[in-house]
């Protein structure tokens, strides 16, 4: 059997949730003969993009999407199918934006086109006319719906689409993250909390992951506990406006930025609980890999309560105040506990994920698929 390529499309790639899970995929099915090639629409290097290019894989670059650019943008895609005609496969996880990438595989005759939801909402701002509008067009020309939860496709996906969204689990590799004590023991040493009691977020800073309202919760948790520490992995444009507020609190000695990590599992292993206040997600892979970690999580109710797989999700609305967040954060279990079969039996395992993505993608490793495409 000839080797698969498989195009996927992406903002870029960087480390985050998606990324990663992408990555974790790549590393697995490059071994069965299925090869991932990206489109990125940033002009600068990825944290992946090295070891894209090392297992084989090839980056292409393209303009960031924006209302001016969108004619523009659909040429230059038309040339880019019409120059590499052999991908049977493309893969789009732009949100509402992959509806663009999506017309111009249908125009060239791509007999896969998977449209991927990834959120649940999204920030009302100038381009959300251009949004709406381009959510109205992914009826057209998708023929796989894919999201990573129920509440995640029928954001993205009109009503004819629905009833045939496939939800693939944004799973990680679950035993990667089982609790163990002396690792526990060293990333806290090396942090410097040893006898902290340590809260933490991963997230990029931005509108979407609600870091003012964190920062709100931690003081008045902090008036509660003196040995309280807050750890924030990632980076972000709003990076410097909250470590401003962290300042102007006089709390940078109890708030930690530590900038994008690549030792997630270990960094997950040093915290007693997660926090996760977000404006809107789709189904953060941050939370599953928080609760493989055993943790217990408090995040908003505008999130799914299908991330909650354990039990140990505690969902609170963005309209209480952050004293009463802290209260009910306070009172949340902070002992690790083993949740490696509750995932692995809820689908979100990646070894399982992985073996059901090979199959589907393998169905157009087939000469029966070759020439024409599906329409």
């Amino acid at each position: 059997m000839m080797e698969l390529r498989v195009l996927q499309v992406v903002t870029i790639m960087n480390r985050g949730g998606l990324e990663t899970m992408l990555m974790n995929y790549y590393r697995r099915l490059r071994h069965v003969g299925i090869q991932f090639d990206f489109i990125v629409h940033r002009q600068e290097e990825g944290h992946y993009d090295k070891e894209i290019k090392r297992l084989g894989g090839r980056i292409f670059h393209m303009p960031s999407i924006r209302p001016g650019n969108y004619q523009k943008y659909f040429k230059q895609l038309d040339t880019f199918f019409a120059e590499h005609a052999y991908y049977r496969i493309v893969h789009a996880h732009l949100n509402e934006n992959s509806s663009f990438v999506m017309r111009a595989a249908y125009d060239a005759g791509v007999p896969c086109r998977i449209a991927h939801s990834h959120l649940s909402d999204l920030h009302i701002d100038f381009k959300w006319p251009f949004r709406k509008y381009a959510r109205l067009c992914m009826k057209e020309y998708p023929n796989y719906y894919f999201a990573c939860s129920e509440r995640a496709g029928e954001w993205l996906f009109t009503s004819s689409s629905k009833n045939k969204v496939i939800v693939l689990p944004n799973a990680v590799n679950v035993s990667q993250y089982l609790y163990h004590l002396p690792e526990r023991k060293r990333i806290r040493r090396e942090l410097g909390v040893d006898d902290s009691f340590v809260i933490g977020h991963i997230g990029r800073f931005n509108y979407q992951k609600n870091h003012d309202f964190i920062i709100d919760i931690f003081q008045s948790i902090s008036d509660k506990r003196k040995d309280a520490v807050l750890i924030l992995a990632g980076d972000g444009d709003l990076m410097p406006q909250i470590k401003k507020k962290v300042h102007k609190l006089g709390l940078e000695q109890q708030v930690k930025f530590l900038g994008v990590r690549e030792d997630i599992p270990s960094l997950l292993q040093s915290l007693d609980v997660f926090l996760f206040p977000s404006h809107f997600e789709g189904l953060p892979v941050v939370l599953i890999e928080a609760q493989a970690a055993g943790l217990s999580c408090l995040v908003s109710d505008t999130i799914t309560a299908e991330v909650n797989l354990t039990n140990r999700v505690t969902f609170v609305s963005l309209s209480r105040k952050a004293s009463e967040w802290a209260d009910k954060l306070l009172q949340l279990d902070n002992q690790h506990k083993d949740t490696s079969t509750e995932l692995k039996v809820a689908g979100y395992d990646i070894e399982t994920t992985s073996q059901w993505l090979s199959t589907f993608y393998n169905e157009y490793n087939d000469t029966k698929h070759h020439a024409s495409g599906t329409r």
